[in-house]
């Protein structure tokens, strides 16, 4: 597997003296070409942090981020992000939103009239892909939030990026949705090609997409356990109910929950009820 990404003994402090919070500690883990990788763990454990160090947001405060053998300084054209929100341009229509990065880049640098015809191309095909033709000439707020989501994700996808990084991208939607969505990116990570880090608090949809989950631990923020997905590269949502997805689900709920160091026991409880009882 050649490494797209490679993370060494990454660290990152916010803050400064007495009011230092350690974010995320010796963070190490190599990520191939073309590789789903998701990320799940409590709240608190870094993973966002994370995400935004390898997409050049925040800097990190120890060791080293390399993308294809080059570290990296801050953001550039072979990263893409999608967050939650889906930071669209309110006076600006679903084309025109896709077409945004293009257009500024129209305006920086000496493109030919192929290069603007083969980036109108492009945009027609993400607008396909998406199923967004119908809304093509809609704004955002005449949009659904699953579709809202189709046009951050068409714009992210662009410039061709080689990485894709995806923040809770779909947790503001509804189940139906959800699955909707999984699928459709499923589809683009295999026609793309892209490699795709993706952050959820979902771990059956980190398992579901991922072809590894890595689960990191709170304080400090740390890779705790990285799990192989035992999924064939064609998936459906009926895989879901197979016993091994279960079992694996199983496993990663139970280990989230031991280094969240959140406890459910019933003698805690029942204690706990006594103690006010008694008060």
């Amino acid at each position: 597997m050649t490494a797209k990404i490679e993370i060494k003994q990454v660290g990152k402090v916010f803050g400064e003296g007495r009011h230092t919070v350690e974010a995320l500690k010796d963070i190490n883990l190599t990520i191939g070409d073309n590789e789903f990788v998701t990320f799940v763990g409590a709240s608190g454990c870094g993973k966002s942090t994370l995400l935004r160090i390898i997409g050049g947001l925040e800097y990190h405060t120890a060791g080293e981020v390399l993308v294809s053998g080059e570290a990296i300084y801050g953001p550039g054209a072979d990263r893409a992000m999608v967050f939650q929100h889906y930071s669209l341009y309110p006076w600006l229509k679903v084309m025109e939103n896709i077409k945004f990065s293009r257009q500024l880049k129209y305006g920086r640098e000496n493109l030919t009239s192929s290069d603007v015809e083969k980036a109108s191309g492009r945009a027609d095909a993400l607008l396909a892909l998406m199923g967004l033709q119908a809304a093509a000439n809609a704004y955002p707020n005449q949009l659904s939030g699953g579709m809202q989501q189709r046009v951050a994700i068409a714009r992210a996808l662009m410039g061709r990026p080689e990485i894709l990084l995806m923040d809770e991208p779909f947790g503001a939607l509804d189940a139906q949705t959800r699955e909707v969505m999984h699928d459709l990116i499923l589809h683009v990570h295999k026609l793309e090609k892209s490699t795709i880090v993706f952050v959820t608090h979902d771990v059956e949809e980190a398992i579901y997409l991922g072809q590894r989950v890595v689960l990191m631990a709170p304080r400090p923020g740390r890779i705790d356990t990285i799990y192989d997905v035992p999924l064939p590269a064609e998936r459906d949502q009926d895989m879901k109910h197979a016993p091994e997805f279960l079992a694996l689900k199983k496993e990663i709920l139970a280990r989230i929950r031991d280094t969240s160091g959140m406890r459910t026991d019933h003698s805690m409880l029942e204690q706990l009820n006594m103690e006010q009882a008694d008060a």
